[in-house]
C-alpha cells in the first residue's frame, strides 16, 4: 500500500514545521551578558581596591547589590532576565565607576591638603628672623 501525495505533503510539511520549532526554540535562548557581568565585577573590585568603601560606602554598595542582581537575573535563562542581567550590569559598572572615582577625589583632597601644611610650615619657617652666630 502506497501513501498518498497527499498524505506525504502533510507530513512533510508537519516534520518542516517541526524542525522550524525546534530552531526557533534554540534560538529564543539569549546569550548570558557575560562580558557586561565580568566588567561589572572588575569595576567593584577596582573601587574596592580604591578604598571606596569609606568614602563612598553607598554607591560601593549599590554597585555589589546590583551586581548580585544581575548575577541572578543572569541565571534564570529566560531572553527577559538576561535583557535586565544585562542592564543592571552596567548599571553596577556605573555606580563602581562613581565610588571608584570619589574615594580617589578624596586621596587627591588629603594630598592637596597635606602639601598646603607642608607649604604653609615651609613658609612659616622662611619668614622667620634667622639668629647669627
Amino acid at each position: 500500500m502506497r501513501a498518498s501525495p497527499r498524505l506525504l505533503c502533510i507530513s512533510s510539511i508537519s516534520a518542516l514545521a517541526a524542525l522550524l520549532l525546534l530552531a526557533a526554540g534554540c534560538a529564543s535562548s539569549p546569550p548570558v551578558p557575560k562580558d557586561k557581568l565580568a566588567v561589572a565585577e572588575q569595576a567593584v573590585r577596582r573601587a574596592e581596591d580604591a578604598g571606596a568603601a569609606q568614602v563612598a560606602g553607598a554607591e560601593l554598595a549599590m554597585a555589589r547589590d546590583k551586581l548580585a542582581r544581575a548575577n541572578a537575573q543572569a541565571d534564570k535563562g529566560s531572553r527577559r532576565s538576561a535583557e535586565e542581567a544585562g542592564q543592571l550590569a552596567e548599571q553596577a559598572t556605573a555606580d563602581a565607576r562613581l565610588a571608584e572615582a570619589r574615594a580617589e577625589a578624596a586621596k587627591a583632597d588629603k594630598a592637596v591638603t597635606e602639601l598646603e601644611d607642608s607649604l604653609r610650615a615651609l613658609t612659616e619657617e622662611a619668614a622667620r628672623p634667622r639668629s647669627r652666630m
